[in-house]
């Protein structure tokens, strides 16, 4: 488990004067200090979750051209076969 690192006489003193009891700014500031850092997600999780979003979007584009383009020959095709023999 990694502590989060805080100033905790400052973070008492912030919230006191934003109008905390001082029992309440005490149970704040020891929260904090149970939370485990590990869980919080960095700059850098949140850029590389970014990234695989985008990557995964412009795969997602792709797919759908794919998937466009075949539909379209599909009835092409078909439209083709159906006015041969309707000839």
């Amino acid at each position: 488990m990694t502590a989060l690192t805080i100033v905790t006489l400052a973070i008492a003193q912030i919230l006191r004067k934003r109008g905390f009891s001082e029992e309440q700014a005490i149970g704040v500031v020891e929260a904090f200090r149970e939370i485990d850092a590990g869980l919080l997600a960095t700059k850098s999780d949140i850029r590389e979750v970014e990234a695989k979003i985008e990557t995964s979007a412009a795969n997602l584009k792709v797919d759908i051209l794919r998937w466009l383009v075949v539909t379209q020959l599909a009835l092409g095709g078909f439209l083709i076969a159906a006015q041969k023999l309707l000839h």
